[in-house]
């Protein structure tokens, strides 16, 4: 969609996904990167923001997206829907609602740039409700799709091509996402070819990160509701595991040198538990039961510049908050994005994708003599 004054067009890529929490962010912030490095005016947008899930309804990714990128104010379009419990109940209580498709078709018409990067829902029919699924978020701007599709099994090929059947020609392809190392032989290679006979394009196989998979000690202690007993200036720290300490001594030694960077929840009474722990690659350690620590654990766990967490929570309950952090987890550390750029440069075909959108490639001083404009 261009500005009605003749402009040359912008085009639009709606990055959307199968399942929430797919790598929308990382694939988008990894794309961005090169393109913005290859010469193309990039901005970005999330038209429907928000988690019903989340009590706090805040989607940190639309502020902290154009900020990593450098976009300035122009280049990023405001969100049109807030989803929430409360806006869901007051479109079901109601026959009419605002049009919250044709804001986005006038933000199309009014935007600069080269190529808007519009980051979809979670699945292919969040925001229906609204007229704001991925489809319909593509066909108001005139956009195309890529999906980013985690890879659980093979069997994600039935969803990709499930996909292809419903988006028909909006889809431009797809990026396979969080592929683990014994799978990249049949991700990269049979179902690559597999897709693309389909006429199903391939822009990236990406592999699985611990790095990006991790979870701030800051963000444990913010979803467990902890208490900080010591090294509260440490809780930058990553986690990559969960181990639980609730075995002999003996034991729980072997188990613990096995585990890097982890998170280690135990009793607050199991002092021999806590001292094994302090002693490997534990980033945290996380006491249940609201026991507090001798002061032989906290000494050394200050020493050690290892966060003690104190829960009011029992083992189980706890375990099952963090396992959903894991499963949950934000892009918002300096060292992450790094590692997404990183992985991005090798394993996202960017020229291609760029050449399936039809978009000029707009050269860099040191590349203009011998690029051409596609």
């Amino acid at each position: 969609m261009g500005s009605e004054d003749g402009a040359k067009s912008v085009k639009y890529l709606v990055v959307g996904s199968l399942e929430a929490y797919s790598g929308k962010s990382a694939v988008i912030l990894g794309l961005a990167h090169q393109l913005q490095a290859q010469g193309l005016d990039i901005a970005y947008g999330k038209p429907l923001s928000g988690d019903i899930g989340n009590s706090e309804n805040e989607d940190e990714d639309v502020p902290f997206i154009p900020e990593t990128l450098k976009l300035s104010g122009d280049r990023v379009q405001p969100t049109v829907l807030n989803l929430s419990a409360e806006r869901i109940a007051n479109r079901l209580g109601s026959t009419e609602y605002p049009t919250y498709l044709a804001q986005l078709q006038q933000q199309a018409i009014a935007q600069q740039g080269d190529l808007v990067i519009l980051e979809g829902p979670g699945t292919l029919d969040e925001g229906r409700l609204f007229d704001l699924s991925l489809g319909q978020m593509a066909d108001a701007v005139g956009g195309m799709i890529l999906l980013v599709a985690r890879y659980h099994s093979i069997l994600l090929l039935d969803s990709l091509l499930a996909a292809k059947e419903r988006l028909g020609d909006r889809l431009l392809g797809v990026v396979i996402n969080d592929v683990p190392s014994k799978h990249w032989a049949t991700a990269t290679q049979q179902m690559r070819s597999f897709l693309e006979e389909q006429g199903i394009a391939v822009f990236g196989v990406l592999p699985s990160s611990t790095l990006l998979r991790s979870v701030s000690v800051a963000e444990l202690v913010h979803q467990l509701k902890a208490e900080v007993l010591c090294r509260a200036d440490r809780l930058d720290l990553l986690v990559e595991s969960l181990t639980i300490g609730a075995m002999n001594v003996n034991s729980a030694l072997k188990y613990f040198r096995q585990g890097h960077n982890m998170a280690v929840v135990t009793g607050g009474d199991r002092t021999d538990l806590q001292l094994a722990a302090l002693e490997t690659s534990t980033q945290c350690l996380i006491l249940t039961g609201h026991i507090a620590p001798t002061k032989t654990i906290l000494a050394r766990a200050e020493e050690m510049e290892i966060p003690i967490l104190s829960v009011d929570l029992d083992t189980l309950t706890t375990v099952e908050i963090i396992d959903h952090a894991f499963g949950q987890v934000r892009l918002h550390e300096p060292i992450k994005v790094e590692c997404v750029y990183e992985m991005a440069a090798m394993h996202l075909d960017c020229d291609r994708l760029l050449k399936a959108l039809g978009g000029e490639r707009v050269p860099t001083e040191a590349s203009a003599s011998s690029d051409e404009m596609t």
